[in-house]
């Protein structure tokens, strides 16, 4: 894979000219559901047997859309207490599918949670190349903290570490202090993002 041409498209996504801040991705009527859905997700306790139905529910009750219910099923299937990564790829694919049905305005973002997922698929079975392409197509699609981070890993995993500062400069540049600050804040804390941190204060 050519890594000279994903790092010039990843600068171009971040340039300052291009650079724009998104609406938020998600449609505002399923905004509380998905909070809602990361925190249990997120949760030191979190029982993948429970939290199934209980997703399914909130579609049921017209709470989350069939994207937005097909990507945290994803999340649930690639987690560590489940790992079946066979089944999130196909969840992967049946959210493409249902992001292009839906259409509308969030096509864009919905498609970008599409390649962040498979993105995070590669990267947890040890394709960072293939990773970052897929990271690459969701910045592309949707310039987000969230999705810079997940280039940064993986661009750290492949040993591109002059590349990954250069980037995080141009980023801390052109994204907007609340975004910058939601990086920091990953820097900070994913195991993934270490090597971007600065030194440890005397």
């Amino acid at each position: 894979m050519d890594h000279s041409s994903l790092y010039e498209r990843i600068l171009k996504a971040v340039d300052e000219r291009a650079y724009f801040t998104p609406a938020d991705a998600v449609d505002p009527a399923q905004r509380d559901a998905m909070r809602e859905i990361g925190a249990r997700l997120h949760a030191p306790d979190m029982d993948p047997a429970a939290l199934r139905p209980w997703i399914h529910r909130l579609h049921a009750e017209g709470r989350i859309d069939r994207v937005h219910l097909l990507s945290a099923l994803h999340v649930v299937a690639a987690s560590p207490k489940v790992a079946d990564w066979s089944e999130a790829a196909r969840l992967a694919g049946e959210q493409e599918l249902a992001a292009l049905e839906l259409g509308g305005p969030h096509l864009d973002a919905n498609l970008a949670s599409v390649d962040r997922h498979r993105g995070v698929l590669a990267f947890l079975r040890g394709h960072h190349s293939v990773a970052l392409d897929h990271f690459t197509r969701a910045l592309e699609r949707q310039r987000t903290a969230e999705n810079v981070g997940n280039v940064l890993a993986a661009l750290l995993k492949l040993g591109e570490i002059e590349e990954a500062e250069e980037i995080l400069a141009q980023v801390r540049r052109t994204l907007s202090p609340s975004m910058v600050a939601d990086l920091s804040r990953a820097i900070d804390t994913d195991p993934d993002l270490a090597a971007l941190r600065g030194p440890e204060p005397l």
